[in-house]
């Protein structure tokens, strides 16, 4: 779900992958908010997402962990990225190529790891024929974006783009450095990672800016039906002290044959940023969508909270709590998790030693209203049988590091 909550804080305030200008250690709440708001930046179009025309940055992360529930399998389930018991993985290793030159912009950003391999699950596969290829998550897992676009002399600048996008829903991003938690919350591992299509983009003002598009729909590069989803983002800010998104998404989710039938799926979606004083920061995110199907009405509802405190220029406190309910129809198909309730509180300790380096500590309560996790020995195999979760609830502990460039 690409950050967008501080993009015109990137316009006002110009590069937001820049380093202290003095070379210290100090990374300042404005500073990781304008990482976090790095991809908005590129999706508003209102001005460079460097100070260069072309631009080329990267970073690797990796973790450990371990799930107090001790999973034979050695599964952390329904985590999304961070889901492996008691092994050392590569999270994910990314180059980002970028550039915005007389009004022509692009970025194509490249990555291998543990990370795309899960968000890309939801892929829609279809088979090839003669001169034709077959298309499924293995073929595109290793592009994490890639798009062109041109910026237009109209109002104070109208960009076109087209290409495969993370997603705009919600404030969390797809590289750990972006976020204040090491684990991405419940949320965000319910709603979709990235589209492919084409968007409008247009600032309205200093504060104010647009964004309109038209994809594929949720987590498909190549369409899994012959409807298309629309969107449309409107994002204000004033610099250093408070940032909004407000973003409707629509479309027919829902694969060919689906016993819902064509329902049309509404996604409202909403998260504030204020920075409560220069060291502390908060963070409230609302979303809430309705499917009316042939069999009833699907939806879902959830809300997350998250703070971040600097104690020292290196050394971050950051905590987040977040629930969601779902409502599935009887004889209906869930869209996430298929219960009334899925949550999580979570606590990190980031220690930064160097501007580009962040070293994480994590503990994390996942909890749910019925077994969807792991514990001890699992029954089933993951192939032929399926593994049978026993809990309701996991507590684990992560270590991690990631640095960029």
């Amino acid at each position: 779900m690409a950050p967008l909550a501080l993009a015109l804080v990137v316009l006002a305030q110009g590069d937001p992958l820049a380093t202290p200008a003095d070379g210290g250690l100090r990374s300042t709440q404005a500073e990781d908010t304008r990482l976090q708001a790095a991809n908005a930046a590129a999706l508003v179009g209102g001005a460079p997402t460097a100070a260069q025309a072309f631009d080329l940055s990267g970073y690797v992360e990796a973790f450990y962990q371990w799930n107090f529930n001790e999973p034979s399998n050695g599964l952390t389930a329904w985590r999304g990225f961070d889901n492996r018991h008691n092994t050392f993985t590569l999270g994910n290793a990314a180059v980002d190529l970028q550039w915005d030159y007389e009004n022509v912009v692009g970025r194509l950003a490249l990555q291998v790891g543990h990370t795309p391999a899960s968000y890309y699950l939801a892929e829609p596969g279809r088979s090839g024929a003669s001169g034709v290829n077959a298309t499924s998550a293995e073929l595109w897992r290793f592009v994490q974006q890639g798009f062109v676009g041109y910026r237009f002399p109209v109002g104070r600048g109208l960009l076109l783009q087209a290409g495969l996008f993370l997603s705009p829903v919600g404030p969390e991003g797809i590289a750990v450095r972006d976020n204040w938690n090491w684990s991405r919350s419940t949320l965000f591992f319910a709603l979709p990672y990235y589209h492919t299509g084409v968007r409008a983009s247009v600032p309205l003002g200093d504060r104010w800016a647009v964004t309109v598009a038209a994809y594929n729909g949720w987590n498909s590069v190549v369409d899994g039906n012959a409807e298309k989803s629309v969107s449309v983002q409107a994002t204000w800010a004033v610099p250093d002290r408070v940032a909004v998104s407000v973003l409707y998404f629509g479309g027919v989710e829902r694969p060919p044959g689906a016993p819902e039938g064509r329902a049309w799926r509404h996604l409202a979606d909403a998260h504030v940023t204020w920075f409560a004083t220069p060291r502390l920061a908060l963070l409230g995110h609302l979303d809430v969508g309705l499917e009316p199907s042939a069999l009833g009405l699907s939806g879902w509802a959830g809300a997350a909270l998250s703070g971040r405190l600097e104690l020292r220029p290196w050394l971050f406190l950051a905590a987040r709590g977040d629930v969601l309910h779902e409502r599935v129809p009887e004889g209906g198909a869930a869209i996430f998790f298929g219960l009334p309730l899925v949550g999580s509180a979570t606590a990190t300790v980031d220690v930064r030693p160097h501007p580009r380096v962040s070293v994480r500590l994590e503990y994390r309560r996942d909890q749910a209203s019925a077994p969807i996790y792991f514990r001890g020995l699992v029954e089933g195999d993951g192939q032929g049988v399926p593994w049978v979760p026993s809990r309701s609830a996991q507590d684990t502990l992560t270590v991690g590091a990631t640095s960029w460039f």
